[in-house]
């Protein structure tokens, strides 16, 4: 065996008792109301005041993955803050968890391990907080990788299944609700990630529910060429459990695709925005009450099943969803 077929060696997840009571808790929740997500990861993080050492060291830093080892508490910080606001669901912190992303801080080896530790962390989190009127969910956050078979090549398609499988499997180890491949800026990568996870549930021998969230540009299309339609038309066959936006822009500039999505989609819809576009210092300034306000009337369009929040939105602006879309 070479080291490349020793990378995505990982253990079989073993199936969780509760699992059929979670599963049907969530379906319930979704039938039942609009759910909300939580806000920017990095936006909370930063309030934590990390240094070089939190890492692990200088070569480290910035590594957000490697925090549910080294500083598990920060971690649990984040959710902490979001599931307060009334945040519904919770995602792990794994968005650059495959060996891919991990492997430029040369801790490719370790993906397993941090996928099922940030999976692991939310999972407590969502514990505490919920109960049996009002549960808690986590969402196991696959990030989009630093490559895009369309767009940036550098990747092969089998070689970007190998990569999502592992991170699948690490977050259905550490107890994700559900799976959500976002971001996503290439529908290839999508198909892949997909297949990964089709992969994962086969060989563990159990099955999470699958989302897909992607990212259209102020151009209207994803980085790869593909619209909101063509978004809604590529994965109709899916059994999805919704098919969302995320990222890219603020809900104003979401509107056209949103409602593509809710008039083609054959499953629920989600929008999860970035608290508008940055300005010329990178900084995000549509308030709490901005971002609910666009969010609740897409919701009163009868266009949305879930609503949270992208870069730059804090727990003000989950508490703002909460009191605009669960009134």
């Amino acid at each position: 065996m070479n080291d490349s077929e020793k990378l995505f060696q990982t253990p079989l997840p073993p199936r969780p008792t509760d699992l059929e009571v979670r599963s049907d808790a969530l379906e319930a929740a979704l039938a039942e109301r609009i759910l909300v997500l939580d806000g920017a990861t990095g936006t909370a993080m930063q309030d934590a005041n990390l240094t070089a050492e939190d890492f692990g060291g200088e070569e480290l830093e910035g590594c957000n993955e490697l925090l549910c080892a080294t500083r598990p508490d920060v971690v649990d910080g984040v959710h902490e803050v979001y599931l307060k606001a009334g945040a519904d669901i919770v995602e792990t912190n794994s968005f650059g968890g495959t060996p891919l992303v991990l492997a430029e801080y040369d801790v490719a080896d370790r993906a397993f391990e941090l996928n099922r530790l940030s999976a692991e962390i939310a999972r407590a989190a969502c514990a505490r907080h919920s109960t049996a009127e009002r549960p808690r969910f986590v969402c196991g956050s696959m990030g989009p990788t630093t490559k895009a078979i369309s767009v940036t090549g550098g990747i092969t398609f089998n070689g970007l299944i190998d990569n999502f499988r592992t991170q699948a499997l690490g977050l259905m180890a550490g107890g994700a609700d559900y799976l959500l491949l976002e971001t996503c800026q290439d529908s290839r990568n999508i198909k892949a990630g997909l297949l990964a996870c089709e992969e994962a549930f086969e060989r563990a021998g159990w099955r999470l529910p699958v989302a897909v969230s992607a990212t259209i540009e102020p151009t209207g299309t994803m980085l790869a060429g593909q619209d909101a339609e063509a978004l809604a038309v590529s994965f109709a066959h899916y059994d999805l459990l919704y098919l969302g936006l995320n990222c890219a822009t603020g809900p104003d500039l979401m509107s056209d695709h949103v409602r593509t999505l809710a008039e083609l989609a054959q499953t629920r819809v989600a929008c999860v925005p970035n608290a508008g576009l940055p300005n010329e210092d990178g900084l995000y300034t549509e308030g709490p009450e901005e971002v609910a306000a666009v969010l609740g009337r897409f919701a009163e369009a009868g266009w949305l099943n879930l609503v949270g929040g992208c870069c730059g939105t804090t727990a003000a602006h989950v508490a703002a969803l909460v009191a605009g879309v669960q009134q």
